[in-house]
């Protein structure tokens, strides 16, 4: 049938390298970092490769002012911890000087115990960024000379092989970080878009890089801290910043094609209960629907009919999406907190003459920010699912059943329905808060820990499951506008149709439908709607 085409597959990639990745260019942009300024959008786009990195002078002088602090203590035979001293169970054994760039090369390999599939090269950047953006801030010891060989290495794209599990979340993320400095050491394996996955020596050296040789506490320098539960939690927080506002549009979609009331969102009424993110979410659905700016038609044409509210799911989105607004942004406030914050141990303070062993490495403020948040963003998918409902049964859309033509002969939406279904119910099993567990590690030394690396992780499955669930709802909703033709919607939604009708056609008769979903999967990501 003429126009009925189908969209475009997906861009094919080796498994763990994304679209983003296969279509890498070296940026020619710098973001300087000081450790006290970057945000999660920085570190998302330092990720995509937006970015390279330098220092700034005040960093700079701090990184050196704190690296003398340790070569005197070294000098002067002092025993401190992760200086001169075995780690964890072992930090009353003395080390001997000689045997001091052993301790923290030994320190890197054995904790490089992760498994699991690496983390992509967009979030092994990150991860690469925040923990020189750590190192910046001048409390961790680090020689200035082996700082500016991992921004070298970052803005050359060399990315090491960081399995994805392994972190506890205290005494930080350990595993993955010792993975991320392992490669830098010239072992293990690393990635770049020139060189692909290769032996970590051979990739730093086609780069024209040297590996990193460890002074003493560098290593530790490298591996203490909560870098991966907050690069990975950056990315979800951003990305669910996204979506609620998104949610907000496609919900107001539709809204239009089940002939709904806008009365629910009368500014007095919400100003009877000023939640923040409840007015932010009326008030866009104000600016979305029929108003004298922005007349319907589809609106005009059942003013006068006898119905009086609508359902939940559509008269109740400024309460819903709202208190999920409001949980975004409290999360991100965290997440940009820890993003600046030294979180290794001991840290070193230069002007006071002194290391402090303390606890900054645990991770439980990100771990319980991001089950908070895992937890607040499902909620945008459970009630879509529920409006995706609506579209597809005719009993309460007045819509052609499963939103298609000759029933029967074709399905239309009834598994698409059925694959947001069962993202919701997942997501319900993945917002299991992973922070209530900690179980005791290094012969109880570390007694108490965050999981935090996980937190992250579902969080950011959590985050993807909604994406796409509200991919369906707005595929269904657009194709609920092909039955109320020739009537039109308001402006600004009668653009988001258009966005989507330029890579999904109209549903004419069945086809191959997973395109569909993930090619308005990609105008989500991208932020197109």
């Amino acid at each position: 049938i003429e126009g009925d085409t189908m969209s475009p597959d997906f861009i094919p990639c080796e498994p763990g390298v994304s679209h983003l990745t296969a279509a890498y260019r070296e940026p020619g942009e710098y973001i300087s970092l000081d450790g006290n300024s970057l945000t999660s959008t920085d570190l998302v786009n330092l990720g995509r490769g937006l970015y390279k990195i330098k220092l700034t002078l005040e960093a700079e002088s701090k990184v050196v002012q704190s690296r003398e602090l340790l070569d005197t203590i070294v000098k002067e035979n002092k025993v401190v911890y992760g200086i001169t001293t075995g780690f964890g169970k072992f930090a009353r054994t003395v080390i001997p000087v000689s045997k001091l760039k052993e301790l923290q090369e030994n320190l890197v390999r054995s904790h490089s115990a992760g498994v699991g599939n690496p983390l992509s090269p967009e979030r092994t950047r990150m991860l690469l960024a925040l923990r020189i953006n750590v190192l910046a801030k001048g409390h961790s010891g680090i020689s200035l000379e082996t700082l500016h060989a991992m921004i070298q290495a970052f803005n050359a794209s060399c990315l090491s092989f960081v399995p994805e599990k392994g972190t506890v979340g205290a005494s930080g993320d350990l595993a993955p970080l010792s993975h991320l400095a392992l490669g830098l050491m010239g072992e293990g394996r690393m990635w770049s878009p020139k060189s692909g996955w290769a032996d970590a020596k051979y990739v730093l050296e086609a780069h024209g890089l040297k590996p990193i040789s460890l002074k003493p506490k560098e290593g530790l320098a490298l591996i203490n801290g909560t870098q991966m539960i907050t690069s990975l939690g950056a990315e979800a927080v951003e990305r669910a910043q996204a979506i609620a506002r998104q949610a907000d549009i496609i919900a107001a979609l539709t809204l239009e094609v089940l002939k709904g009331t806008t009365k629910a969102f009368d500014s007095d009424i919400h100003s009877l209960r000023p939640h923040p993110g409840q007015i932010e979410v009326a008030q866009r659905f104000r600016s979305l629907l029929d108003s004298d700016h922005h007349p319907s038609q589809i609106a005009e044409s059942h003013r006068f009919c006898d119905r009086v509210q609508d359902a939940y799911t559509m008269r109740c989105c400024p309460q819903v999406h709202g208190v999920c607004n409001d949980t975004i942004q409290f999360v991100q406030n965290i997440i940009n907190t820890e993003i600046n914050s030294a979180t290794d141990n001991p840290m070193v303070f230069a002007e006071r003459g002194e290391t402090i062993s303390g606890g900054n490495f645990h991770g439980e403020y990100p771990a319980k920010a991001l089950d908070f948040l895992a937890i607040a963003v499902h909620e945008l998918a459970s009630i879509s699912e529920r409006r995706i409902e609506r579209l597809c049964n005719p009993s309460l859309s007045e819509l052609p059943a499963f939103l298609v033509n000759e029933g029967g002969l074709n399905s239309g939406f009834m598994i698409a329905h059925c694959t947001a279904a069962a993202l919701v119910s997942e997501n319900k099993v993945l917002c299991h808060p992973s922070s209530v567990d900690s179980l005791s590690t290094s012969a109880a030394t570390e007694d108490h820990v965050s999981m935090g690396g996980w937190a992250a992780r579902k969080a950011l499955r959590v985050v993807e499951h909604v994406e796409q669930v509200l991919a369906i709802e707005l595929l269904a909703a657009c194709q609920g506008i092909e039955f109320l033709r020739p009537l039109r919607t308001t402006t600004p939604l009668e653009k988001v149709y258009e966005l989507v009708r330029s890579v999904v056609k109209p549903w004419i008769k069945d086809r191959f439908m997973s395109p569909d979903i993930e090619a308005v999967h990609r105008l989500l990501l991208d932020q197109k709607a």
